[in-house]
């Protein structure tokens, strides 16, 4: 009797060894195959079980017993969003971190031509679609809640990386962008802006064409300068790239290249062409940098109205208080370009 009593003891302890192995195993025993410090997993919308198995497939040892795990944990509605699978991890942390992981990520844009350019880049980055997101910021609704036309909208966008969720919507990201903007424009950026007499689309269009005419920083807020000085004299600014965006947006080719304006561009019938009208275009021409920004709210002080692309130092301008100055500025730089065959 005794004897019989110590081996049902055995047999259940045995059992219950099995058992808490059996749960160690499914809970616990590391179940990812991670190489890495981190491995982000994307859930769409309207996700199910059996689709979310197959996304997680290539980075579990076993989808078995993630699947015990699941159902035991009642796991069976998985949330939408990025979700990050780290080394080690087992199946208990795996669902805890699908239930309630939605991690943020960066999300980085920077000189888009056009609201259709910034949706697409941004829908690279995201679970939103370009065309969903373009309508949403060119609804009537959005542009007279940031007092917007649709020219300037691009304005409000400003070139950097943002931490957002993967799956926000094309409203919440565009309240996102408007609170960021509203950041930016702090007292003393609001403050020089005013004193400038111009409205935050302008510094921005006017930044937008500084930022084109100047790869360098530390001479944009130079050539902001000039600018400034030909619009409160009523100058026309005579911007090249004001032209070879009206070219563009004419031709509906954005990725057209263009080294050299030639005088026959300066005619073409658009608003942007600032050879052909005074005052700053309607919108801007790009997303300018920050630093473009900046250059405008701190323009230098000078009496420049002129300048041309120095061929002896690459990057950088010459510039010039009058016309005369810069027509022997220019003549070198065009020489420079048919000594390089630069024609287009």
């Amino acid at each position: 009797m005794l004897q019989s009593i110590k081996r049902s003891i055995r047999f259940a302890l045995i059992g219950t060894g099995i058992i808490f192995f059996l749960l160690f195993i499914i809970f616990y025993f590391p179940n990812t195959k991670v190489a890495d410090t981190s491995q982000s997993i994307f859930v769409p919308t309207g996700t199910s079980f059996a689709t979310l198995k197959k996304i997680l497939e290539p980075h579990l040892k076993s989808t078995i017993t993630f699947s015990l795990a699941a159902k035991a944990k009642r796991f069976d509605t998985p949330r939408i969003g990025h979700f990050v699978l780290k080394p080690s991890m087992g199946n208990q942390q795996i669902v805890n971190a699908l239930r309630s992981g939605n991690t943020p990520i960066q999300v980085v844009f920077n000189n888009q031509q056009t609201i259709a350019h910034l949706a697409g880049r941004v829908a690279e980055q995201l679970e939103l679609d370009s065309l969903s997101l373009t309508k949403e910021i060119e609804s009537t609704y959005f542009m007279d809640s940031v007092n917007l036309n649709r020219e300037e909208l691009l304005s409000l966008f400003l070139p950097n990386s943002y931490e957002m969720y993967w799956n926000i919507s094309a409203a919440e990201f565009c309240q996102r962008m408007q609170r960021e903007n509203d950041l930016f424009w702090n007292e003393n950026r609001e403050s020089k802006r005013k004193r400038l007499n111009m409205s935050r689309a302008e510094v921005i269009t006017l930044a937008a064409i500084v930022n084109e005419e100047s790869r360098k920083v530390d001479e944009r807020p130079r050539v902001a300068g000039v600018y400034l000085n030909r619009l409160r004299s009523g100058m026309k600014l005579q911007a090249d790239p004001t032209v070879v965006y009206a070219m563009k947006r004419q031709a509906n080719d954005f990725e057209m290249v263009l080294r050299r304006v030639l005088y026959k561009d300066l005619e073409i019938k658009s608003p942007y062409n600032t050879y052909k009208y005074r005052g700053l275009p309607p919108g801007p021409i790009t997303m300018p940098d920050i630093s473009s920004v900046e250059a405008v709210l701190n323009a230098e002080s000078h009496n420049y109205l002129f300048f041309v692309v120095d061929p002896k130092n690459p990057g950088y301008h010459l510039f010039a208080s009058t016309y005369n100055e810069h027509l022997a500025n220019r003549k070198v730089y065009v020489r420079w370009l048919n000594d390089n065959r630069i024609m287009r």
